[in-house]
């Protein structure tokens, strides 16, 4: 058999007929080069916000709101399909469409009459974007002359039933994956998958989280053991920066797991954070990739990358961050206190990013301001609390950071005309990270873009122009 090669592509690598022609050439690429596409679509792009956006004015009562935001999405869609599809399947793929679009507006009109959105029923409502993504896509691949084949990612992404960021059952899927998924690769067919969606052994659908078409990408990718990830999106690698903040910024051409997974957790929007994990395990290399310029080379992630000679790889921010203080002069260092602490958090599900201690306080800083005020009411029968939002958390990551005499000194150097309020290294070899204010992120990030890559390693980072991003 082929080697197994997956393909993610994200929201704007399938947003119409352009995209999904584009997309399609990328994958005839691939099969022409010997290898076994299986392709992990998104929905096309915004469809997500649109579907939740109908499901939030039918559980208002706005039926009638709802309905409109679905019919605007079912023309979009069946024009795409008319596009795309000129042989005789064009009227079965067109009344397929309709009719998912007919199930989701009896949905909605359910809603309307119950008005109470739980999210098992969001989970529902946006699974329709990459159920009808995937079904266009199949089609448009087939008109291609492509042998391709849809299956319904519910079948083989079996999770909890978390809904709305479900955990997945890794030894459930690999199973589900080569019943469902290997006999048509074996056979020479590309295999066309919904991403983010999934579903409960019995049968109800669920939802990853947002991003989760990575987090599929890499499922299937570790449940067949395939060559590599390709991760499509429309960018053309992970970057030492935002390039709209540094329009200097550089393509990273090689970056470990390690690195990778620091820097999707701590504000890079190229990775699922999830994602790395199951790569990982199966030590699978994952690609960034740009279907807008598929002939650039995208960034490699391996277990372990090449030395390089800069202290840092990249720079990522994380914002709308709060930063929490928790003063309890008496009780700081009794035994117990501290867990006191984190299971508060733990109880309102709440993650925590950086921790700071004091002599008399711990400050943590928190993504999450919906139950910022019941976590503060439980705080406060322990110790005095007052928190602060609008802050944002500066992440340099890089393997060697240790390894450089003085780096704390150059990079605090680099921003003295910017407050810090919280500094972290030592829990991390590989990330520096320091909390500011979300005004001063640009300020900080450009002066520290040009203190430490303005002497690039060209074995490392892609020095030529065609390392930036191209316009979409």
């Amino acid at each position: 058999m082929k080697p197994i090669v997956v393909m993610k592509f994200g929201g704007t690598s399938v947003q119409d007929d352009v995209a999904i022609d584009r997309t399609a050439s990328i994958v005839r690429g691939r099969v022409e080069r010997g290898v076994q596409p299986i392709v992990v679509v998104s929905a096309m792009a915004k469809v997500t916000d649109q579907l939740l956006a109908a499901a939030a004015a039918a559980a208002r009562g706005d039926r009638k709101g709802a309905l409109f935001v679905t019919s605007r999405l079912r023309n979009r869609h069946l024009e795409a399909v008319g596009r795309l599809v000129t042989s005789a399947a064009c009227s079965e793929v067109h009344s397929t469409v309709d009719a998912e679009f007919n199930s989701l507006d009896e949905i909605l009109r359910g809603l309307a009459a119950v008005g109470e959105l739980t999210p098992r029923i969001s989970d529902m409502v946006v699974s329709y974007g990459e159920r009808i993504s995937s079904r266009i896509v199949t089609a448009a691949f087939a008109d291609r002359g492509l042998n391709a084949v849809h299956i319904d990612a519910r079948q083989c992404i079996i999770t909890d039933a978390h809904h709305g960021r479900a955990i997945p059952q890794d030894d459930l899927i690999e199973q589900r994956l080569r019943e469902h998924v290997l006999p048509h690769a074996q056979e020479g067919r590309v295999c066309v998958m919904g991403g983010f969606i999934g579903s409960t052994i019995e049968g109800v659908t669920t939802t990853l989280g947002r991003g989760g078409s990575d987090f599929t990408a890499a499922l299937v990718g570790g449940g067949l053991e395939s060559e590599s990830i390709e991760i499509w999106t429309d960018v053309n690698g992970i970057m030492t920066a935002d390039p709209r903040v540094c329009p200097d910024a550089l393509r990273v051409k090689s970056i470990s797991f390690e690195e990778a997974a620091e820097l999707a957790y701590f504000g890079a929007k190229v990775l699922h954070p999830a994602t790395i994990l199951p790569a990982v395990k199966k030590n699978i290399p994952v690609l960034v990739l740009n279907s807008h310029n598929p002939g650039n080379e995208g960034t490699r992630i391996t277990a372990v990358a090449p030395h390089c000679r800069s202290p840092f790889k990249s720079i990522a921010v994380k914002k709308k961050l709060t930063i929490i203080d928790v003063v309890a002069s008496r009780m700081l260092m009794s035994h117990g206190y501290l867990k006191s602490v984190f299971e508060i958090f733990d109880k309102h599900k709440c993650a925590v990013d950086m921790v700071s201690t004091s002599e008399v306080s711990v400050s943590l800083t928190v993504d999450s301001n919906e139950k910022l005020p019941e976590i503060a009411a439980d705080l406060s029968q322990i110790a005095d609390v007052k928190y602060e939002g609008k802050k944002a958390l500066v992440c340099l990551v890089g393997e060697d950071i240790r390894g450089h005499n003085g780096i704390a000194g150059r990079v605090f150097s680099t921003v003295k005309h910017v407050n810090l309020r919280m500094i972290s290294q030592g829990a991390s070899e590989i990330n520096m990270s320091f909390m500011i204010e979300e005004d001063d992120v640009e300020e900080a990030l450009r002066s520290l873009h040009k203190e430490f890559f303005s002497d690039p390693d060209p074995e490392i980072f892609d020095t030529t122009e065609a390392a930036k991003p191209v316009a979409t």
